[in-house]
């Protein structure tokens, strides 16, 4: 009984006729059936998979034919294929798993669900726990990252599932079978094989391995030991950091070093707000950790340590000129051409579809300018109309639309005149005032309200709401009844209040802890009304 669980558009079908086609080549009864059905992600159908364990009798033998059903059933699952991770253990938890009787091959590949992208902070499920939980539930769990493995043999991720199903030994068939059912289909063979095979030698060769490390840990132990097949590979820890993309890994353990070397994030983090505005703005970043510095008692320097992250952040906000400059970077253009599988000689045609508003247009206005325009698309909005905003849609892969975008690019200059950098500017100085001078207090407040940057993060109403309420924070939180309450306590209450404001985003756990905390909760917002006549009925 095998259950196969793919995303959309990732070949669940072929695969489960392929399947088919091999059981029956091979001289075994099959039936295969597809269940449609809905996940967070692109969407996912399943796909249930019967083979006779022993091969066809004659058919005039009395109770030859076997009895197939037409769905699966929770803990009678043989074999259970996912193309991702969460998927796998969805399924797992809807009792498709048993400990005694299903092997699991799963992807380490992650699609973040919606719920995940949404997290003010970083949402994303920890993956070494997701595998922790399948191999407890499962009797034996095959874990590859069989998306880097399709890409790499350039076909779809269908048939690199194929393959580590052969290789696993779980289904009664010889390696033949599975490559000519693949050879049957006569679409995309080449490619389609050689995934196969890739993650056929893959999977064996970790199998080697785990053989080969028990029988030495045994012999050790001067004991035999049962192997049991299963057990997660290497990739599988590194699934958390992009599925095991070369590229995305190294990224990782960038941040990782940097993270454990203050030292390291600071240059870091000096260099990127160089590359973002230039070396002036850079050595206006260095003189503001200066500041926290001569502000904390004591060598350590926490405080300032973590304040250089989201400063760095912060002084790099995102606007028209950053976006211009980030969708001309030769690395996002070799990401472009390596996700769509172009090769080198390949011509790739890019659009990119922009929508500024009077926000992003003002903000690199002079302040008087853009005050009148702002006051202007207010009116408008008051009005009943909606927000103004230019609908673009550029062609990056030409002239004209890399000309376009490396004119706003070239706007660094103007950014320092323009509104929105004087805004920003006086924000950072009172968030930095008030690290400053909790650091003054004690080490833990300073360090609390230094955290406090990573509130500020994306663009839009997500930045504005951000800036709001760590200012609310540090102005009714951080430093009232300072005479009745010790900075610890204060410190305490301004870290809840930063974990409850990154909970959610209609920020109801916030207001409650401001209230629990005796501080007036963020006073409402103000929203244009829009009233729209009821059409009659028709008959």
């Amino acid at each position: 009984c095998i259950l196969v669980c793919a995303l959309g558009g990732e070949g669940g079908g072929v695969l489960a006729e392929w399947l088919y086609t091999a059981a029956v080549r091979a001289g075994h009864a099959a039936q295969a059936t597809s269940i449609p059905g809905v996940a967070q992600r692109t969407g996912a159908t399943t796909y249930y998979i019967e083979v006779a364990r022993e091969a066809t009798v004659a058919a005039d033998t009395a109770g030859a034919r076997p009895i197939f059903s037409l769905s699966p059933v929770p803990g009678a699952i043989d074999l259970l294929v996912s193309s991702e991770l969460l998927e796998t253990l969805r399924q797992a938890g809807a009792g498709f798993v048993n400990r005694e009787r299903t092997h699991v091959i799963s992807s380490t590949t992650r699609a973040l669900t919606v719920a995940e992208k949404m997290a003010q902070a970083d949402g994303r499920i920890d993956s070494a726990a997701l595998v922790a939980a399948l191999q407890r539930q499962a009797r034996g769990v095959d874990l590859l990252d069989l998306a880097a493995l399709a890409r790499e043999a350039g076909t779809a991720i269908s048939a690199v599932l194929l393959g580590a199903i052969a290789a696993s030994g779980v289904l009664p068939l010889p390696r033949s079978a599975f490559e000519e059912a693949i050879r049957d289909a006569g679409k995309g063979v080449q490619a389609s094989l050689a995934g196969f095979a890739r993650a056929f030698d893959r999977l064996a060769e970790h199998r080697k391995q785990q053989l080969d490390a028990q029988s030495m840990i045994a012999a050790a132990l001067g004991a035999p030991r049962a192997v049991r097949g299963g057990g997660a590979p290497d990739a599988a820890l590194d699934s958390r950091w992009g599925g095991g993309d070369a590229a995305q890994a190294a990224a990782m353990a960038q941040r990782v070093r940097l993270a454990n070397d203050p030292f390291a994030l600071r240059r870091h983090a000096r260099e990127r707000v160089a590359a973002y505005q230039d070396e002036r703005y850079a050595q206006l970043f260095e003189e503001r950790l200066s500041r926290l510095e001569a502000a904390e008692h004591g060598a350590a320097k926490l405080a300032a340590n973590e304040a250089a992250r989201w400063l760095a952040l912060w002084m790099c906000f995102d606007d028209i000129v950053q976006v211009a400059a980030l969708k001309l970077a030769a690395t996002r253009t070799a990401r472009v051409r390596r996700e769509v599988g172009a090769g080198p000689l390949d011509i790739v045609k890019t659009f990119d579809h922009f929508k500024p508003g009077v926000p992003e247009l003002a903000g690199l206005l002079p302040a008087g300018l853009a005050a009148r325009l702002i006051a202007w698309d207010r009116q408008r909005i008051a009005a009943g109309h909606e927000p103004w905003a230019l609908p673009l849609k550029l062609g990056t892969h030409g002239l004209r639309g890399a000309l376009a975008l490396r004119f706003v690019a070239a706007l660094k200059g103007q950014r320092r005149r323009g509104q929105r950098f004087a805004q920003e500017q006086a924000l950072i100085e009172r968030w930095l005032a008030a690290v400053a001078g909790g650091a003054r207090e004690h080490p833990s407040l300073g360090l609390e309200l230094a955290c406090c940057g990573a509130l500020i993060k994306g663009y839009g109403s997500t930045n504005e709401r951000g800036k709001e309420n760590l200012l609310h924070i540090v102005d009714h939180l951080a430093f009232a009844a300072a005479d009745l309450r010790g900075p610890e306590q204060r410190a305490a209450a301004v870290r809840q209040a930063r974990l409850a404001a990154l909970a959610d985003d209609a920020g109801v756990a916030l207001d409650a802890t401001l209230k629990g905390h005796g501080v007036a909760a963020r006073g409402p917002r103000e929203q244009v009304v829009r009233w729209f006549r009821r059409r009659p009925t028709r008959a």
